[in-house]
């Protein structure tokens, strides 16, 4: 049994890495974070590819592909760090298509999936979703409140949206106060829809985890110390290997749990629990660790490793963070136990 992505899935996973690498160098990702703007030119050609719509249904004018290539290309815009609405935009998209009423997903699927409009989903706590990627400039938003299993659909020109600095200035992020009767109701199945968001986040952080790691390897082979490379010394390797280790075991999760979506749904929502889990919390050790091991310089605002951690601290947190989705795991085990007794 071949456990690996299809050719069709691999073209488009080699289509991606290729095009990013050409258009989206560590300095254009820097010039972006620094202004405090989205890369526009980048945005138009991934339009263009028809991108936003690769998970959306064709009658929505999507590309009627699935989560496993949405991963894909997920994973490909996290190793580039690109600073564009992809990411706010497809999870909407994710949410309206698997929890949104017909007339909600002929009103809103074909703009974000054409490009011609982007959206954003965010979570409620007390009645406020702070920090919701990409919300500024959205045309739509998804506010879920996770703990009552519920989702609103709003339009951002109905409520107080007020963008927000983060940590990460690759991303641009918005704080929103809906009030309770804002919006209209997603009563499709909401808890799938987040699953998917979930796994989507998660592919974004493998790609984040591979970057700080081939940084990272690249430099302990460059970077010398009593005249030989500092990758020779074993604490380095130990390190290195570590990493690698956190970043393939979130890249196995993932792929799982994408898999899930598209083949398996009876088994998605432990899956993306997992994968959630193990993405966010090697998104964090991966990216800190590579800052420890380029030395002096990870600590340097020079030094373009810090772009993936911030990005990672993240999209760690979004949509529940290891610990919540360790729990989440936790339960949904107990639960298929007591079923079973």
């Amino acid at each position: 049994m071949n456990f690996d992505l299809s050719d069709d899935q691999q073209q488009i996973k080699r289509t991606a890495r290729e095009l990013l690498a050409s258009r989206m160098p560590m300095e254009r990702v820097r010039a972006a974070a620094e202004e405090g703007r989205d890369d526009t030119d980048l945005f138009r050609e991934l339009v263009e590819l028809g991108w936003p719509g690769i998970a959306v249904a064709e009658e929505h004018g999507g590309q009627g592909l699935g989560v496993v290539e949405l991963a894909a290309l997920l994973e490909e815009l996290g190793y580039a760090c690109a600073p564009t609405p992809f990411l706010g935009t497809v999870l909407a998209a994710l949410a309206i298509e698997h929890a949104g009423s017909s007339e909600q997903r002929e009103r809103w699927l074909p703009a974000l999936a054409s490009g011609e409009s982007t959206g954003a989903l965010g979570v409620l706590r007390d009645g406020v979703a702070e920090l919701v990627p990409d919300a500024p400039g959205a045309a739509v938003l998804v506010l879920a409140d996770v703990d009552a299993g519920t989702a609103t659909l709003v339009e951002p020109s109905a409520v107080p949206l007020e963008e927000t600095r983060s940590i990460d200035p690759t991303r641009r992020y918005g704080r929103v106060e809906p009030g309770a009767d804002a919006g209209e109701p997603l009563e499709g199945d909401v808890a799938g829809a987040l699953d998917r968001a979930a796994v989507a986040v998660s592919a974004e952080l493998v790609g984040l985890c591979q970057r700080a790691l081939d940084m990272t390897i690249a430099y302990i082979k460059d970077r010398k110390q009593f005249g030989v490379p500092v990758g020779a010394f074993q604490a380095v390797q130990h390190k290195a290997a570590q990493m690698l280790r956190d970043t393939e075991s979130a890249r196995s999760a993932t792929y799982f749990a994408a898999w899930a979506a598209d083949a398996d749904p009876d088994r998605l929502a432990m899956a993306a629990a997992m994968a959630k889990a193990v993405a966010s919390d090697a998104g964090r050790a991966v990216t800190g660790e590579a800052i420890q091991l380029h030395g002096g310089i990870g600590f340097t605002w020079e030094a373009d490793v810090h772009w993936l951690f911030k990005r990672a601290q993240l999209d760690a947190q979004l949509l529940g963070g290891g610990a919540t989705h360790r729990a989440r795991v936790a339960r949904l085990a107990a639960e298929a136990r007591a079923a079973k007794v």
